[in-house]
């Protein structure tokens, strides 16, 4: 049985903004839909897909397409994206110890 999924406006949205600027980014660069899809590793179908916003392609390939085509993601050239993600983990570390969930207890007992 397929699963049928619902999405939010915005996050149909931003992968369908994200789609469009794939989509121009590989069309300055003058590269066919082949060739891209040939450098990500992926059919020529999927790219299609891909450019379009379709939500069922995985978040790994459309994040690689665009660090392929230059397309900055998150963050300006700046602060690195290390440097974001650091900063987000000790943001997370600071959170008050009843919103992170709970780890079981491991029975090492034979």
């Amino acid at each position: 049985m397929k699963i049928t999924r619902t999405y939010s406006r915005l996050a149909k949205e931003a992968a369908s903004l994200l789609g469009k600027e794939i989509q121009l980014a590989r069309k300055e660069k003058a590269w066919s839909e082949q060739t891209l899809a040939e450098r990500i590793g992926i059919s020529r179908t999927t790219l299609q897909k891909m450019e379009v916003g379709d939500m069922t392609v995985a978040i790994g390939l459309v994040l690689e397409a665009a660090v392929i085509l230059g397309i900055p993601l998150f963050v300006s050239e700046s602060p690195s994206l290390s440097q974001s993600i650091r900063s987000a983990s000790d943001k997370l570390t600071l959170m008050p110890k009843r919103i992170r969930t709970k780890t079981k207890k491991v029975k090492d007992d034979f």
